[in-house]
């Protein structure tokens, strides 16, 4: 680039006041690089907590942004319209960013690339190890999307969207885990219900597939008609693979099998990796899932 990113950190927030400062001390107190940390904005999303006295304690350092409840999706969607950056990078309130995070991801940000996922280091809700090694990333808090791209895929229901980006060949993976990725009895993603998150995960997809496919007739300057059809397929084939493991999880394997061959279609309609199906197919025979469940005492899975 030829000027320094603009970088705006979005923080969303809804009764994760207990977390919150601590989420806000992440951005501001980022290691220099080559970027300009733009702002630091708090979306508080009808929060009923400690959220608001929070803000109030950092309104000098940041941009507050304060309404009634409207859910995640039109948070998320909120952090791209009412950021300014060209950058826009997201934050669960009850995470928080390695001092390092836009330091390095700045050094990537090249003139093609709009998306940018990294690994994460899963703690518990008092901050301790919950992993021994980084796990990849992929939600909220590890993504960093260049808002005029971001912008194109508006209103989104979940991050997942901006994951198209990534599809068409305008992303990278920086595998340094740079989100501290919190995950409690509290946490928003229900993992402990077999089915749920899978269930919903499922729909996210569709949703976007059917998006893509709609953009199609006037395709976005980040693709073309012919990447956009393939990757509508690519998340209808990640949809079938979502039900599947609903199903499995539900003890219903006669209905995880049922929807293998509508998995293999996709897979092959977007000239996706065989692999995930033939785990997919092992996983509805056997009847094991392939995603662990939280625990009774609020422990999450993470996949």
């Amino acid at each position: 680039m030829n000027s320094l990113p603009r970088i705006s950190c979005v923080i969303l927030c809804h009764n994760y006041g207990r977390y919150l400062d601590q989420a806000i001390t992440s951005c501001l107190e980022q290691e220099p690089g080559s970027y300009i940390l733009h702002e630091v904005i708090v979306i508080d999303d009808g929060s009923t907590d400690e959220t608001e006295e929070v803000c109030r304690r950092r309104e000098s350092d940041i941009k507050v942004i304060r309404r009634n409840r409207q859910g995640f999706g039109q948070t998320l969607t909120d952090a791209i319209l009412l950021s300014s950056g060209d950058w826009v990078v997201p934050l669960d309130a009850d995470d928080w960013f390695h001092p390092a995070k836009l330091r390095t991801c700045a050094e990537v940000m090249t003139r093609g690339t709009l998306f940018i996922e990294h690994w994460e280091s899963v703690v518990d809700s008092l901050g301790r190890p919950k992993l021994k090694e980084p796990h990849p990333g992929g939600n909220t808090s590890t993504l960093l999307v260049h808002r005029e791209a971001a912008l194109s895929l508006l209103p989104v229901s979940n991050e997942i969207f901006f994951h198209a980006l990534r599809e068409a060949g305008r992303g990278l993976v920086v595998r340094d885990p740079m989100t501290f990725y919190r995950v409690h009895p509290r946490s928003m993603t229900d993992r402990s219900t077999p089915g749920v998150s899978q269930d919903y995960r499922a729909e996210v997809c569709s949703a976007l597939a059917d998006r893509l496919r709609g953009m199609r007739g006037n395709p976005p300057s980040w693709a073309t008609d012919h990447q956009l059809k393939r990757i509508s397929r690519h998340f209808r084939a990640l949809a079938s693979r979502h039900r599947v493991e609903s199903s499995v999880q539900r003890e219903k394997r006669l209905s995880a099998l049922f929807l293998i061959p509508e998995m293999l279609n996709h897979t092959i309609s977007a000239r996706d990796p065989i692999v995930p199906w033939l785990r997919s197919l092992s996983s509805a025979i056997a009847g094991r899932p392939q995603v662990r469940l939280a625990t009774v005492q609020g422990e999450a899975a993470h996949s």
